[in-house]
């Protein structure tokens, strides 16, 4: 019998999805009340099928949105065509597995876990002999424990990177087929991290800029470290929300492309990173003062919370957000001993409003170009806040604006300033950049996050050389 004309069984996790079923299962049951983290323990304790089966019964998965590998799926595709037998083989629970098949409508059968028996390694082989005899079937997989599965298979698929796999496979029989999948670079681990967004931090150093302290090396080290602690820690709640937020990235856009949403990087890495970074963040609190180490505290907390309840809250949400701005200007006064003055604060609470909004604007205005009327996935927005939203944020850029101007009217100013009158050209600088990012916001051509917008827009960076300059002017 030619290999061709074997039962092709497809294992799912790694293999058929770019990802691992019980990893995002867990995320979502985790999302869902964070409680459960120490439910789980007991759950593993009782066996594999006992916590899939579990974990299964408490959450959903949008199947129609994972990370399929196209390429198996073509073939697979052309073998069904050809009149093959193909079924679907997968350690994970039977309910999403038979949701999967369904979707697809590839698959004869579907061999999965229940309650009873995890379908992994020798149970998987043991399963697929009784149906379709030793040496019977050609199976694809993509790990170590699919070996044993090999061991009894007539020829082997295999997926992934791994060369030491492959000659594995070839040692213990032919190998039909090599769909090779690429290896995550440090580039994508970086994206996963956001890197990029750690510009945000810069907001560190306003404090020591603002009371016109840049001369001093000591609180220079000292917001160079406490960049460096927030940024890490941004990083990891980073990991976290995405890790949280894989359906709803799935369904968004540009949002889909982020690493761990398209099955670049496996899930339970960033789960591994999350501790790694935290431990790094703690090491340089040591070295900065205790009440820096108390703002960063509150803001993990604050962008945690954030993470697994907050973000859905109509309207909180984007205080929450502008909120977490500003709680960067705490934190740069706390690691340099600087007092901030209600000026800023209040500034920075307006301004960090109005670009919070436009990012919740910008989401809507995407999904409206998309279907019409709807509310934004895993958010307490719908489609008709659109106008709304522009009014108030709008409005609350235009009111940092008016606390600028009182604040170059005041007498405070005069204390910092030789030639304060200068300080008068800042206000329709801002006025323009603040109408202008609503206009783009306007018309769909927002980025999802308006700082990565200013970062990338040439506009932005003028008008940032040009309010810099204006300030060194009034000194």
């Amino acid at each position: 019998m030619s290999k061709s004309s074997l039962a092709l069984v497809v294992d799912l996790d790694g293999t058929l999805i770019k990802t691992d079923l019980l990893i995002e299962s867990f995320l979502a049951l985790i999302k869902r009340n964070p409680l459960y983290v120490f439910v789980v323990f007991l759950w593993v304790l009782k066996g594999k099928a006992v916590l899939k089966q579990e974990i299964a019964q408490r959450v959903e998965l949008d199947v129609a949105v994972l990370p399929y590998n196209e390429e198996l799926l073509v073939y697979l595709r052309e073998q069904k065509a050809q009149g093959r037998t193909i079924a679907l083989a997968t350690a994970s629970h039977k309910k999403f597995a038979e949701k999967i098949a369904d979707h697809l409508g590839l698959f004869d059968r579907v061999f999965a876990t229940d309650g009873v028996v995890n379908v992994a390694s020798s149970n998987k082989a043991k399963q697929l002999c009784d149906v379709y005899g030793q040496k019977q079937f050609v199976y694809a997989g993509n790990a170590a424990p699919d070996l044993k599965v090999w061991e009894d298979s007539g020829a082997a698929i295999v997926v992934g990177p791994s060369k030491k796999l492959l000659r594995q496979a070839e040692n213990i029989g032919d190998v039909e087929k090599h769909f090779p999948l690429p290896k995550p670079g440090i580039k994508r681990y970086l994206k996963a991290c956001r890197v990029h967004q750690w510009v945000k931090n810069v907001l560190i150093f306003v404090p020591m800029f603002a009371s016109h302290q840049v001369v001093d090396t000591t609180m220079l080290i000292h917001s160079a470290l406490a960049f460096l602690a927030f940024s890490l820690c941004a990083s990891s709640v980073y990991l976290l929300n995405d890790l949280l937020d894989l359906d709803a990235d799935r369904h968004h856009k540009t949002k889909s492309k982020r690493p761990f949403a398209a099955g670049d990087i496996p899930a339970l890495h960033g789960i591994l990173l999350i501790p790694i970074l935290l431990l790094f963040v703690a090491g340089l609190c040591l070295l900065l003062p205790p009440m820096f180490t108390l703002a960063l505290l509150l803001y993990y907390v604050a962008t945690t919370a954030y993470s697994f309840s907050l973000k859905q809250q109509i309207m909180l949400d984007v205080v929450v957000l502008a909120g977490l701005y500003t709680m960067r200007l705490l934190a740069g006064a706390a690691a340099t001993g600087i007092e901030l003055s209600s000026w800023l604060m209040a500034f920075s609470m307006f301004i960090f409003l109005s670009l919070a909004m436009v990012k919740r604007y910008t989401e809507l205005v995407g999904l409206k170009a998309k279907g019409g009327a709807g509310s934004a996935k895993g958010r307490g927005y719908e489609v008709d806040d659109i106008a709304l939203l522009s009014s108030l944020g709008g409005a609350s850029g235009y009111i940092s604006v008016l606390v600028m101007a009182l604040y170059i009217s005041s007498e405070s100013v005069q204390s910092l300033y030789s030639h304060s009158q200068f300080l008068w050209a800042v206000c329709p600088i801002l006025l323009y950049w603040i109408s202008r990012v609503w206009i783009i916001a306007h018309r769909g051509n927002m980025h999802d996050d308006p700082i990565v917008f200013a970062m990338k827009d040439r506009t932005s960076r003028v008008t940032a050389l040009l309010i810099g300059s204006v300030l060194l002017l009034a000194v």
